[in-house]
C-alpha cells in the first residue's frame, strides 16, 4: 500500500511536470512513479522519487501549478514514506519478488546451555 501510495503521487506529480513544460522531470516522475505502482527496480525508483521530493521541497526544481506537494508537511511525508520504501524493500506482490525471489531471513536459535 505504501509503494502504491508514493508510486501513484510520483505518477501524478510527473504527469503534471509534463503539462507545465518540464519534460525531463515530468518523464522521470513517470518512470518513477510507473516503476513503484509495479514494484520493478524498487529501490532505485525510491531512490529517483525521494530525489525528486527533495528537490521540489529545497526549491532546487521547479514547481508545477498546480502541485500536489505544495505544503512541507506533505513533503516530509512523502520523503519518510520514500526513505521507508527503501528500507523496507518492493514486498511480496511486486515483479521485483517474481524476477529476483523473496528473501527470508532466519535467525538461529541460541546455543544450548547446560543448566549449571
Amino acid at each position: 500500500m505504501l509503494r502504491a501510495a508514493v508510486g501513484l503521487v510520483a505518477l501524478i506529480q510527473g504527469g503534471l511536470y509534463l503539462s507545465d513544460g518540464y519534460s525531463t522531470v515530468g518523464v522521470l516522475g513517470l518512470a518513477a512513479g510507473g516503476s513503484l505502482l509495479a514494484g520493478f527496480l524498487t529501490p532505485v525508483a525510491s531512490v529517483a522519487a525521494a530525489l525528486g521530493i527533495v528537490g521540489a521541497g529545497f526549491s532546487v526544481l521547479p514547481v508545477p501549478q498546480p502541485n500536489l506537494l505544495d505544503a512541507k508537511l506533505s513533503l516530509i511525508f512523502a520523503g519518510i514514506m520514500t526513505v521507508a520504501i527503501v528500507l523496507l524493500g518492493p514486498g511480496a506482490f511486486s515483479m521485483d519478488a517474481r524476477l529476483f525471489g523473496r528473501r527470508e531471513i532466519i535467525i538461529p536459535p541460541p546455543p544450548h546451555r547446560p543448566e549449571q
